[in-house]
């Protein structure tokens, strides 16, 4: 059924400083009555410092973490940085989580990386048992027990001493397999998808329905939201178009994780280009990222943007108001956001 579809600006990853413009975009974004702005952290800039710089200078839109990782922070401390910024910002504040992946997690963090379903059901346990505040907090999880088990034998549980804005801040869950999806739905108030067609959605609904169906789930279908992070390119030449982001692909589904564990990979091998996605990963790790580049096809990248000249885009549009996503997010200037706001909401 066709609906309207929100649409947010993405800040993307920090390369050697903060994106040029990016104060501007999100002034305009809140300007055009965009629902949401999001950060992106890896192991370099994080998620909430800019959202909160950026963000003081909007009245409106809604703040979102495109992701906060969990192994970089403790549940407390994830826990009270999001009551903080949600009092300063008014209660706009999205929290999105995410595991990220072993790479980074055991590499950067120095934490262990296992069972990171586990996990992450754990953090968002104490997240709201935090923001609740319905007294001291305890937890006999075995990833994150409150108070810590040995030690000084000092700990005692708490209560937060502030008080939040809402007890029932959103967050957004960002996954890509079957098990994760499931969890977001049943557990989460949305989920953040990184690679996602609307040709291909058959594997979502059916993650997503087995988290509906779960005893407690947290939101009926209806009440879910599905934010999808999607290039949009409106250009007459849709080759050049195109070149702009196979590079992005090749580093997420050919450079990515290690060549067994690569979730980003995974994504388009179930719609069908596992050859395609092998050789990108062959010459990628290789060291021949330019060739890897090349090979990104460009049907597997028509299904994954938005690309072409605006009439065009305005009819694949219709695909992804028929799919689950309720809200895009695109990486834009101001310029470009005017443009999207007039193709996307009209």
């Amino acid at each position: 059924m066709t609906r309207t579809l929100g649409l947010g600006l993405h800040l993307g990853y920090w390369a050697g400083g903060p994106p040029p413009g990016a104060a501007e975009a999100v002034r305009e974004a809140d300007r055009l009555g965009l629902q949401s702005v999001w950060t992106a952290e890896g192991y370099g800039s994080d998620a909430l410092t800019p959202l909160a710089w950026w963000g003081a200078s909007t009245d409106q839109i809604q703040l979102g973490t495109g992701i906060v990782q969990i192994s970089a922070r403790t549940p407390a401390a994830t826990a009270m940085a999001a009551m903080t910024l949600d009092h300063l910002s008014g209660g706009r504040l999205i929290l999105g989580l995410g595991v990220s992946g072993p790479q980074v997690v055991e590499g950067w963090y120095g934490q262990p990386f296992a069972r990171p379903l586990a996990r992450m059901r754990e953090y968002i346990e104490i997240l709201r048992d935090i923001w609740a505040r319905t007294g001291p907090v305890t937890h006999e999880g075995p990833h994150y027990p409150l108070p810590m088990p040995g030690g000084t034998g000092l700990g005692k549980p708490l209560r937060s001493s502030v008080r939040p804005l809402r007890e029932e801040i959103p967050i957004y869950l960002a996954a890509e397999g079957p098990k994760n999806i499931a969890l977001g739905a049943e557990v989460c108030d949305g989920w953040l998808a990184i690679f996602y067609s609307p040709h291909h959605d058959g594997f979502y609904r059916e993650a997503l329905g087995e988290g509906f169906a779960r005893p407690g789930a947290r939101r009926a279908p209806e009440d879910f939201e599905v934010t999808a992070h999607v290039p949009l390119i409106v250009t007459d030449d849709i080759e050049s178009g195109a070149d702009r982001v196979r590079p992005m692909y090749a580093l997420y589904f050919g450079g990515m994780g290690a060549r067994g564990a690569n979730f980003h990979a995974d994504v388009p091998i179930r719609m069908g280009f596992e050859d395609d996605v092998r050789r990108i990963q062959d010459l990628y790790l290789a060291g021949h990222k330019d060739e890897a580049a090349a090979a990104v096809p460009s049907a597997l990248i028509e299904q994954l943007t938005l690309i072409g000249p605006a009439d065009k885009i305005r009819h694949d549009l219709e695909a992804w108001r028929d799919s689950l996503v309720t809200t895009l997010l695109i990486e834009a200037d101001p310029a470009t956001l005017r443009t999207a706001a007039e193709l996307i909401l009209g």
